[in-house]
This record gives structure tokens, C-alpha cells and sequence, in this order.
């Protein structure tokens, strides 16, 4: 029966979804849920992200405050910091950030720290999702034992336990099977699965609506229900055997993109020696029709996903005595990038007679990949500190990121510096991180003394320019 109701209540849209962490995987997610007709409720513990978008007012650059704005004015969003109001909802959507720790291990406070929450106002007749990125696993050794514990539970296994004192072994015996009655019973009681996010900000080709999505829930009554929410906002669900290959799939989609570009990366530093421009290398190997795909290499690896989420598995599977040698090679190539830029940056300097040490450096783009304000593990952070430990005076330009917010590992004070000729004039080296489209490159190549380019920016017209040097 609780089943039939949940889908009844997803199939007319009087189901409330409720969304925890309005990020760059959650919001997207609401404003979808929210212009198909659902009520939504967004969860944060940000108290500024809630007025903000109360207000109708956007954080994230390529998500329009239009957008938000419809749907609250249209009472089908309203943001919160008063988690009781998971009680009111039917679904629970978990988007909560999954770091690395200073050991790069993984952290799991936020889930944990979720979890805990919705266990305390977890009603029957519910399903959870997560879609935060974790190892194999997650889903069911830490949710689920923790949600079959609910509070209305809880406290009837405290009354059980208290009348079990003055009984007798045969009362004692009934107890215990009324306490394994009144558990939380997933499936039945509640409903319990695993999707992970493939949120891709500012793609041109797709967004959250038209990415297929992979669902794996704990038993057969959970995938079907988490498909029948989803199949409301996006174009394809891709229902799976359990919340452990769902896990799985997620890690799999980006370790092979960590170790590809890994490949490329290591390539792009061999043929540096040779004097083989690793682009036109690239360049001439997808004209194959079949057998490869293209990957570029960069000044490291940025976003929440592809730097992070290889080292979960590679964490889980120590757990089995397995050695992931690609995927830990892979993370020490690219972990290895900056260095290597600065490498580059002392080497060029060096042949104009120039030292690092006391040089003015100005690094475009914060942003871990262009036209986005996302600075999730940004290489450019990480080259802000390398170039000031060798000596650099640096700032940087992006026009997304007009001052760099404190990260949970960077406290910088810095500002973005405008693009002018003037200013330009004033480096003696100007490092392209993030290749935004909207920078004036040719402005930038006329005045700038000394150009790395690390994302080939700087390329035909430019070609044989012997200020700009590939990094």
C-alpha cells in the first residue's frame, strides 16, 4: 500500500520533492522538478543561498535568476535552512559535496551529517536518493542501517526494551520479534536508492534534463520507484541491479577520464622534449574514424569530479587488498601538472634572461574549465600557491571570479585584475589556465611580454609567435 501511494502521488505530481544542498547538482535539479509541475523545497545550511534564492536571485552564473524566480513566484520552490521540513516531503533528494581528506581519503561528514538529519525526521511512506559521488557501497553500509533505525522506531524499541526487564523468557522472546516488527522495513516502509549526478556546468550539448540517468535502488519496489521520479524531468532512466553498481558506474565514467587525460598529459611533457606540439599530435588522431577518442591535456585536473571520485574506489578497494596502480598513477601525473607548468614558466623566463623569483605573473581563468564561475579544485589555485613559494608576485584575471572566495584549502586575497594594455605591459609573464571565450586574445597577444599557454588558446593565427610557448 505505501508502495502504491508514493507512485500515485509521483504520477499526478502532488508528491513534494525535497532537495538537500543547492549546489551545482541540487539547484539544477529543483529548477527541473519544480518547472515540471512539482512543489520543491530546497535544503541548505548556507542562510545567504536561502534569501537569495527566496528572492528569485541566482549564485551560479549559467543558471538563470529568471528561472528561479519563475518558480517561487509560482509557489512551486521555497528555499530552506529548517530541516523538520523533510518530514512534509515524500522524496529526499541527497546532493551534499563528497571531498577528499588532507590524506586523500574520503570524507564523508556531509553524507554522514545528512543522513543523521533525515534519519531524525524520516516518516513511512518516503524515498531517499543519493546522487553525491561515493565508493561502492555507501548507499547501503551507511544509509541503510541508519534509516531503518527512524526515530518513531527508536523510540519503540525503548519501550520494548523497558518491558523486556520484568519479563520472562517467553515474553522476552516476543519482544524480540516485535522489535524486529516495528524496524523500518526498506521496500516496504521506505524506499532507499542510489543515482549519481552527471551535472556537466555549462555544457552547450547537455544539461541535467537530457543526461540520461542511472538508478540503483537497495530492492526491486526502490528502483522502480526512484525511476518513476525521475522519468518526470529527465529524458532516460537507466535502471540498474543494485545502488552498488550504480556507485560504481559513476567512478568508472570518471576514472576513465582521469586516466586518459593523464595519458595525454604525460604525452604532452614527451614530446615537449622532442619538439612535438601534442595538439597537432591530438589533432591528427581523431581524424580516425573508429578506435579513438580525443582528450586534451591542461594545467591539472579541476571540478568536483574528475580529481576526487578515482581515489574513492581507490580508498574502497584497499578494503579488498587490491592495488589500483592505473588509477593511482593516473592522479600522480596529473596531481604533477602545475609543478610542471611552473617548470615551464622558470624555464622561458630563464631564456629571456629572467628570473621566477621576484617576476610579476598573471594567471587568466580561476575557474576549473571556461565560461563557468566554478572554481571546485581548480589547477589555478594550486598554481597560485607553487608561484609564490618559488618567489612570484601574482595575481590573476577571470571575468567570473571578481574576487576569490575563501576554499576549504586556499585563503586567498586577491581580486581580478581588468585586461587592459596597460595592465598587460605590467607582467613579465601572463599564464593561461582557463581558456574563456570571452578574453581578448589577440588584445592579450599584442601586449603581453611572455605567454604559457596551457590550454591552446593561442594557436593558428598565432602560430610561430615566439613570445607565446605551450605548457
Amino acid at each position: 500500500m505505501t508502495k502504491e501511494i508514493l507512485l500515485n502521488k509521483i504520477a499526478d505530481k502532488t508528491a513534494i520533492v525535497g532537495v538537500i544542498g543547492m549546489g551545482y547538482v541540487g539547484l539544477p535539479l529543483v529548477l527541473e522538478f519544480a518547472q515540471k509541475g512539482f512543489e520543491v523545497v530546497g535544503f541548505d545550511v548556507d542562510e545567504k543561498k536561502i534569501l537569495m534564492l527566496n528572492n528569485g536571485q541566482s549564485y551560479i552564473k549559467h543558471i538563470n535568476s529568471e528561472k528561479i524566480k519563475n518558480v517561487v513566484d509560482n509557489k512551486k520552490f521555497k528555499a530552506t535552512a529548517d530541516f523538520s521540513f523533510i518530514t512534509s516531503c515524500d522524496t529526499i533528494i541527497i546532493c551534499v559535496p563528497t571531498p577528499l581528506d588532507a590524506h586523500r581519503e574520503p570524507d564523508m561528514t556531509y553524507i554522514i551529517d545528512t543522513a543523521k538529519t533525515v534519519q531524525k525526521y524520516l516518516r513511512k511512506g518516503q524515498l531517499i536518493t543519493l546522487e553525491s559521488t561515493t565508493y561502492p557501497g555507501t548507499t547501503e553500509e551507511i544509509l541503510l542501517p541508519m534509516f531503518e533505525k527512524a526515530p518513531e522506531v527508536q523510540a519503540a524499541n525503548i519501550k520494548i526494551q523497558t518491558a523486556d526487564r520484568s519479563s520472562t523468557s517467553e515474553n522476552s522472546h516476543f519482544s524480540e520479534k516485535e522489535h524486529a516488527r516495528r524496524s523500518f522495513s526498506v521496500g516496504e516502509d521506505f524506499f532507499l536508492a542510489f543515482s549519481p549526478e552527471r551535472e556537466d556546468p555549462n555544457n552547450p550539448s547537455y544539461n541535467t534534463a537530457t543526461i540520461p540517468k542511472v538508478v540503483g535502488g537497495v530492492t526491486k519496489s526502490c528502483v522502480e520507484i526512484a525511476c518513476a521520479l525521475y522519468n518526470n524531468v529527465i529524458i532516460k532512466t537507466v535502471p540498474v541491479s543494485s545502488p552498488k553498481v550504480a556507485e560504481a558506474t559513476k567512478l568508472l565514467e570518471n576514472i576513465y577520464r582521469s586516466i586518459n587525460i593523464a595519458l595525454v598529459n604525460e604525452l604532452k611533457m614527451v614530446f615537449n622534449r622532442m619538439d612535438i606540439d601534442i595538439w597537432e599530435v591530438i589533432d591528427a588522431a581523431k581524424t580516425k574514424p573508429f578506435g579513438f577518442n580525443a582528450f586534451y591535456p591542461g594545467p591539472g585536473l579541476g571540478g568536483h569530479c574528475i580529481p576526487i571520485d578515482p581515489f574513492y574506489l581507490t580508498w574502497k578497494a584497499r578494503e579488498y587488498e587490491i592495488n589500483t596502480k592505473f588509477i593511482e598513477l593516473a592522479g600522480e601525473i596529473n596531481t604533477y601538472q602545475p609543478y610542471y607548468v611552473v617548470e615551464r614558466a622558470m624555464e622561458i623566463l630563464n631564456n629571456k634572461k629572467k628570473a621566477l623569483k621576484d617576476s610579476k605573473v598573471l594567471i587568466l581563468g580561476m575557474a576549473y574549465k571556461k565560461n563557468v564561475d566554478d572554481m571546485r579544485e581548480s589547477p589555478s589555485l594550486k598554481l597560485v600557491e607553487i608561484l609564490r613559494d618559488k618567489g612570484a608576485e601574482v595575481d590573476y584575471s577571470d571575468p567570473y571570479i571578481p574576487e576569490l572566495p575563501p576554499t576549504r584549502k586556499y585563503q586567498y586575497d586577491m581580486k581580478s585584475v581588468e585586461l587592459t594594455v596597460e595592465n598587460l605591459k605590467k607582467y613579465d609573464l601572463v599564464l593561461l589556465s582557463t581558456n574563456h571565450d570571452n578574453f581578448d586574445y589577440e588584445v592579450i597577444a599584442e601586449n603581453a611580454s611572455l605567454i604559457l599557454d596551457t590550454r591552446n588558446a593561442f594557436s593558428g593565427k598565432y602560430h610561430g609567435n615566439n613570445k607565446i610557448y605551450k605548457a
